[in-house]
């Protein structure tokens, strides 16, 4: 789950005042699932944080590899996780080459909605998996009845929240989110709801597979 930027000029995280999210109650567990279905040799995490998810998913037999560009988030990651390996740098630059097409599977829990160019995270997770693998990838659900109970309730303003520094700056739906991975080389082969009722769902859980012999656009 990604934090926000700790550079000099955009303010640092106090991660020891960041606690568990209540969404962990469901999305943790749904990706450990996913985890021991396949149960990847290698497992890479994008947009880690300080490293707690990735620690979870390192439970198993995985091989797990945490990635952040949150030099902070890193530092307190290898801290507490000495178990899980950890990489400091941003999706916007190519993996390291010892990396490259060495992970069976990568994950990015609640990070796609905080990036300004998701496609980034297509690119990097088809760097790291090469043409096989799998991609799962959770980001909050949004779909015509949810926003309209949204509407409804009053809440869109909270929901959306601009009030709140950094969060969240796009909003998938289950084709929007569908239609970016199909564009960038990947094929959903499982969707599902989690959190709350179907319609009202908190968050999506998407696993993707790279499609063979097709492009992807570089960013």
């Amino acid at each position: 789950m990604t934090c926000v930027e700790d550079s000099d000029t955009a303010g640092r995280v106090d991660w020891d005042s960041i606690e568990e999210l209540p969404s962990h109650e469901y999305l943790v567990p749904a990706a450990l699932r996913w985890v021991e279905h396949f149960a990847p040799k290698r497992l890479l995490d994008l947009g880690c944080g300080d490293g707690r998810l990735s620690a979870e998913l390192a439970q198993g037999d995985s091989a797990v590899t945490g990635l952040d560009f949150s030099t902070v988030g890193i530092a307190r990651a290898r801290e507490r996780h000495p178990e899980v390996a950890f990489i400091a740098q941003s999706l916007a630059v190519p993996l390291p080459e010892e990396h490259q097409g060495q992970f069976d599977m990568v994950t990015a829990i609640e990070v796609i909605e905080h990036l300004l160019l998701p496609r980034q995270l297509f690119v990097r997770a088809r760097e790291a998996l090469g043409h096989d693998g799998w991609l799962l990838i959770t980001t909050p659900y949004h779909g015509y009845f949810k926003n309209v109970a949204l509407a409804l309730a009053g809440k869109w303003d909270h929901h959306h929240d601009v009030l709140l520094d950094y969060g969240h700056v796009k909003f998938f739906s289950r084709s929007s989110l569908g239609a970016m991975a199909h564009q960038m080389g990947f094929e959903v082969v499982n969707f599902e709801r989690v959190g709350r009722i179907p319609p009202l769902a908190a968050s999506m859980v998407v696993v993707l597979r790279p499609r063979s012999g097709d492009g992807t656009t570089v960013v």
